[in-house]
């Protein structure tokens, strides 16, 4: 299964930079990994639904046919890193394609993204930079494969 994370912006912030970078070359050990980073939206004049619309068009000619689609959402289901870990190893065995990971930009996705995904996941009930949730996925994408393979990276 590969993994493919979609990201509208690129991450700016050093030390987030650094971190995301880690956890990508822990995460090709597992499966194989592309970031696509899409421009955000500078038209619209700050209107967050006209800017949703071309970022999630810019999403949708990206995904992959085939992909199982997952979009952060803060509205999305919470999931314990083992349960994520459990998803991981479904997909695995199921032989699924494509992993695809959907983060939004500074206003969050469109409902066309929403309604394409097959799982909307929430990494918190607070509100998080899309930047700071590209890290937090990230790891918690490698803890899942950690879980999966049995190592000890998570103390449970």
């Amino acid at each position: 299964m590969k993994l493919c994370l979609l990201c509208v912006g690129r991450l700016s912030i050093g030390y987030l930079r650094e971190g995301a970078a880690d956890f990508e070359a822990r995460l090709r050990r597992y499966a194989p990994l592309r970031i696509v980073e899409l421009k955000e939206e500078k038209g619209g004049k700050n209107d967050p639904v006209f800017i949703r619309r071309q970022e999630g068009r810019r999403i949708l000619d990206r995904i992959p046919q085939g992909a199982f689609v997952v979009a952060l959402d803060e509205r999305g289901r919470s999931m314990s890193s083992e349960a994520l870990a459990g998803m991981l190893e479904r997909h695995m065995l199921d032989s699924t394609p494509e992993l695809t990971l959907i983060i939004g930009g500074a206003y969050g996705l469109s409902d066309e993204v929403k309604q394409r995904a097959e799982l909307l996941l929430s990494l918190s009930d607070m509100t998080l930079t899309h930047q700071m949730a590209r890290l937090l996925l990230l790891e918690q994408l490698y803890r899942g494969f950690t879980i999966v393979r049995n190592e000890p990276y998570h103390n449970r």
